[in-house]
């Protein structure tokens, strides 16, 4: 297979027409490769228009979403960021590509192994990678310029929203099946929030996502 050929088809033929226009976005999809964060066996499906199993219940989220998130988050040098649902690696990659360092949160070990063992392999050297619940956030190392979570939460949980600094940004797919909400939140001043949701899509729910509480009679 030609990867770099896939690569650019990609990102021309799928990301682009989802109007990811941004150069530098585009730029770091040609540039990470996506291939060496697969499954072995679905090393054929890295560029495709699917999302990937990759064990655990969890997937490789599109790379059109990938590319959707990337453009939404605008992402700085100097920004720090955390990351819920580690998965491959792979997304962890494309922020420390661009950002000052990334720790990413992961509840399933399986995934701890794989993920590490991807950004290791590809000398990303500024991802922390912690097992454990993030959910609710991180916030021993609170606050961050950036929240991503990788998977769907039925709301936001309060907790999070208050681990961003003020010019902070989180981006989160936020309802249930059919249908979901990538939503992107910046914090304009201190308990102050903006929110703007970017497009639709479902996604896999977080391991232990909150569910609100419902009144039984």
């Amino acid at each position: 297979m030609n990867f770099e050929k896939a690569r650019f088809n990609m990102v021309e033929q799928q990301i682009r027409t989802w109007e990811v226009l941004d150069p530098d976005v585009l730029d770091l999809l040609m540039t990470v490769k996506r291939e060496e964060f697969v499954p072995e066996h679905a090393r054929a499906l890295a560029f495709a228009d699917v999302e990937i199993p990759i064990g655990c219940g969890q997937v490789m989220l599109k790379p059109v979403i990938e590319g959707k998130v990337l453009q939404a988050l605008q992402l700085n040098r100097a920004d720090s960021v955390l990351e819920i649902g580690t998965g491959s690696g792979f997304f962890a990659a494309l922020l420390a590509a661009r950002t000052e360092w990334v720790r990413s949160i992961e509840i399933e070990p399986e995934l701890v192994r794989l993920a590490s063992a991807n950004l290791s392999r590809n000398k990303v050297d500024n991802v922390i990678v912690e097992e454990g619940d993030g959910v609710q956030g991180w916030a021993s190392r609170a606050p961050y310029d950036v929240i991503v979570v990788s998977g769907g939460l039925p709301f936001l949980p309060q907790a999070l929203l208050e681990q961003l600094k003020v010019g902070g940004r989180l981006f989160a797919f936020v309802g249930e099946a059919p249908v979901m909400k990538a939503r992107l939140v910046t914090c304009e001043a201190e308990g102050r929030f903006r929110t703007e949701d970017i497009f639709e899509t479902v996604v896999p729910m977080l391991k232990h996502a909150p569910r609100r509480e419902t009144f039984r009679f």
